[in-house]
């Protein structure tokens, strides 16, 4: 299979089966976090990276010859090695994969796009979509997710509150905290007070765990974590 992984045991999302809609890392973003390593082409370009009639037909394919796999699985996942939103194919796919599947869809996306109607649009047939905020000022933006030219924390904030308005599944924001780049407190009441305007169903936090490609990224101890998770409400959770 080039373009289905798994199924995946998730913390969030149970067993998910994974779709990658672009070649291993496109992406508008570079964050220091990233476990599959540093960017390998940048791009905000939206257009078919990944043939969408190549997935559907490896989808099919692995629904027929996987009949007992398919039987536990909670969701088919948008995410992969890039970022899923710059297929300008996203809607077909997530309208077809639940045709041919009867799952649920759920999209991780870094939530740089949405500040386009079109891409907005694009999703309203996913079930679940898990954008990520880690910053509300440029200057840690750019220190944790090195974003493409051209793109800013004030404009995903205004799209993820938009696309709030009018997506009827679920909305879980996730916010990855590094030590000593976006965990100081100020910048959290600031974090706070965006999120609060996107009205997620729920704020999930969370903090690097694992290695990563880059040397000193350190996750937050417990204590501020639960610090954080109760400033942020009663949404807030910690996976």
């Amino acid at each position: 299979m080039k373009y289905i992984y798994g199924p995946v045991a998730s913390r969030r999302l149970g067993l998910s089966l994974g779709i990658t809609l672009t070649p291993y890392k496109v992406c508008n973003f570079d964050c220091v976090y990233c476990q599959l390593g540093r960017t390998m082409q940048y791009s905000g370009e939206k257009k078919e990276y990944v043939h969408a009639q190549d997935i559907i037909d490896e989808l099919k394919a692995w629904f027929i010859n996987s009949p007992e796999d398919a039987k536990d699985i909670s969701y088919v996942t948008f995410s992969g090695s890039g970022e899923p939103t710059l297929h300008n194919k996203i809607g077909l796919l997530i309208t077809e994969t639940k045709n041919i599947t009867g799952l649920k869809v759920a999209v991780i996306t870094n939530g740089s796009l949405f500040s386009d109607p079109e891409v907005r649009q694009s999703l309203l047939g996913a079930d679940l979509v898990v954008p990520s905020l880690d910053a509300v000022t440029s200057q840690i933006f750019n220190k944790i997710n090195r974003p493409m030219a051209g793109i800013n924390p004030e404009d995903i904030v205004k799209g993820l509150t938009e696309f709030r308005k009018i997506f009827r599944g679920k909305i879980w924001l996730e916010v990855m905290l590094v030590r000593t780049i976006n965990d100081d407190l100020r910048h959290i009441k600031k974090l706070k007070l965006a999120i609060d305007e996107i009205n997620p169903d729920r704020i999930q936090l969370n903090s690097p765990v694992r290695s990563t490609s880059e040397v000193g990224i350190l996750s937050i101890d417990k204590a501020k974590l639960k610090k954080i998770q109760k400033l942020f409400g009663d949404k807030c959770e910690i996976i």
